[in-house]
């Protein structure tokens, strides 16, 4: 009998440890079940919050040993979104959004060039779109709190679940959801590229400061850039990342800079490129095709996040540009065929 008491007290304890683990672990997967959801809550804030806040602040933008200035403002007027973008270094450059038609003033040239955006993915307004399979491709997670610009903000994390994207934390203004601060991280959770505000104001915003700060522009020369939809079908991409979707086709006007030597005044030679654009929700990747008759020369670079591939196709050059690893457009750039040639 002594012995049957010891057996049951031996089971009973085992029982009772086994069921503490269990709810141990019932209690780590709800609560990580509710960091995720929290965490998809802030990212839905923080793309909300771009597109409809009211704010006007200069932020860096951090790219290996590059560090490079601008100034934003943005207005929800209505139902047209204003948005006025000034480069602080270097050749002073404004651009002013209403909706999805930009301008551009060049003020050493007195040229202004207007266009229809491409993508929509500036900062802080970097979550244009979040589509529902996101988390097959990130662990979205919630991360630390800390100040960036003086506010209070909490992070969240984007984790990628292959080699073939970067990671990103995401700094978001506690109260609004205005993303201040987002930061590119390698496979070794290392820091290569970010952008940050160092000064921002939310909500009353001046409209005025929304105008060119050049004055009366109307005698200025006025160009516009062609873009147009097209089928780019011929072209296919098989080597693409998990999760990344054809978002655009399109061909565009590129101007190219007179050569140094070029007298005054010497107009810029244009040529016709085509452009596919492939998306996460997150990152982008395109690729640009023209007649490969220039001379030019093979190769890749690689410039904190982001990351360039010059090919020669047959007929045609091709040039991939991507916010994704080396190894993600390397497969990229030999993967694209083109068909019947």
């Amino acid at each position: 009998m002594r012995q049957t008491r010891v057996l049951l007290g031996v089971v009973l304890s085992l029982v009772m440890v086994l069921s503490a683990q269990a709810e141990s672990t019932d209690g780590a997967a709800a609560a990580n079940a509710a960091d995720k959801q929290e965490a998809q809550t802030l990212l839905k804030k923080i793309q909300s919050a771009a597109q409809r806040l009211n704010y006007s602040g200069t932020f860096i933008y951090q790219q290996a040993n590059q560090i490079r200035t601008s100034r934003i403002t943005h207005m929800l007027d209505g139902r047209n979104e204003i948005e006025k973008l000034e480069i602080l270094d270097g050749q002073p450059r404004e651009y002013i959004r209403r909706n999805e038609d930009v301008t551009c003033y060049m003020p050493e040239i007195k040229t202004k060039i207007v266009e229809r955006r491409v993508t929509q993915d500036g900062f802080p307004a970097i979550l244009a779109a979040l589509p529902a399979d996101l988390t097959d491709y990130y662990n979205v997670k919630m991360g630390e709190t800390g100040r960036v610009a003086g506010f209070d903000c909490q992070a969240v994390l984007l984790e990628p679940r292959d080699n073939m994207r970067y990671g990103y934390k995401l700094w978001a203004e506690k109260k609004s959801g205005l993303l201040l601060r987002a930061q590119t991280l390698n496979g070794k959770n290392e820091i290569i590229e970010q952008i940050s505000f160092t000064q921002i104001a939310i909500g009353n915003i001046d409209h005025n400061q929304l105008k060119p700060s050049f004055g009366n522009t109307n005698s200025w020369h006025a160009e516009s850039s062609v873009i147009n939809p097209s089928n780019l079908n011929e072209w296919t991409v098989t080597g693409m990342p998990p999760g990344f979707k054809k978002v655009r086709e399109l061909k565009r006007m590129v101007a190219d800079a007179p050569a140094a030597k070029s007298a005054p005044g010497t107009p810029a030679t244009r040529r016709e490129v085509s452009q596919l654009i492939f998306s996460d929700g997150l990152v982008a990747i395109s690729i640009f095709i023209e007649p490969g008759s220039q001379s030019r020369t093979e190769g890749s670079l690689q410039q904190g996040a982001l990351n360039i591939v010059g090919k020669r196709q047959g007929e045609y050059w091709l040039t991939i540009v991507g916010d994704v690893p080396p190894a993600a457009m390397r497969q990229v750039a030999n993967s694209i065929e083109l068909k019947n040639k």
